[in-house]
């Protein structure tokens, strides 16, 4: 079996030093939110440049993130989409989301996102509820493990047809593939039950990517 090559700390700086075009004011977000208590809830600079890719690939101008944090990702499709898009941030928490909107101003794009300080699940009923599914382009989901299944079924209705779904954190430090936390973390037996129903799902085109904590990419056919 051919294996992906460990990242090593020095593999993983080379690639960090020669595989990343990283936009000064995702730097300064970075390197912020790496003195933050919380601060490995931060998705990789890699990842955000594959989001950036993706959305340039597939013509993104309506984005939605479950899970903001400080604001990484949200701020790298700010970005990215055209300056008549328009991004829809689900989170709950006041404190992280209050870095992430210093950085949006201070990159000039806050107008295009539109931040809901509630449970994602409420937010995202409501655009259905509006007459949005099949309304957005992308979504990205980071949030709360044990609601994956119920955002990725809303994901399904919200996101056009061609449309991408992006999941992070489905290796869960590699306690998916580790038996000893079977029934015992809750967390972890959602994800792994969700990462086997999605290599079933006949409604999407399906990649699993080892890619900072396991990242699956999804196209809604």
């Amino acid at each position: 079996m051919n294996q992906t090559l460990p990242l090593t700390d020095k593999l993983y700086r080379y690639l960090i030093n020669t595989g990343l075009r990283e936009h000064p004011a995702l730097t300064a977000l970075r390197e912020e939110t790496a003195s933050n208590r919380m601060a490995k809830m931060q998705i990789a600079p890699e990842q955000g440049q594959l989001l950036m890719f993706l959305a340039q690939l597939a013509g993104v101008r309506r984005y939605v993130e479950v899970g903001v944090f400080t604001g990484y990702s949200s701020l790298a499709m700010a970005l990215t989409i055209p300056d008549d898009g328009e991004i829809l941030a689900c989170d709950m928490s006041l404190e992280f989301t209050t870095i992430a909107r210093r950085h949006w101003q201070a990159a000039g794009v806050e107008q295009k996102i539109t931040l809901h300080l509630r449970p994602g699940v409420i937010t995202l009923q409501e655009q259905l509820d509006q007459g949005r599914a099949g309304y957005y382009d992308m979504m990205f989901i980071d949030a709360d493990k044990r609601v994956y299944p119920e955002y990725y079924e809303l994901a399904l209705q919200l996101v056009r047809p061609g449309g991408l779904i992006v999941l992070d954190n489905m290796f869960l430090g590699g306690r998916v593939a580790d038996a000893t936390f079977e029934g015992e973390t809750p967390g972890v037996d959602v994800i792994r039950q969700l990462n086997a129903t999605l290599q079933q799902d006949s409604r999407v085109d399906y990649c699993l990517l080892p890619l900072g904590d396991g990242m699956t990419l999804l196209r809604k056919r």
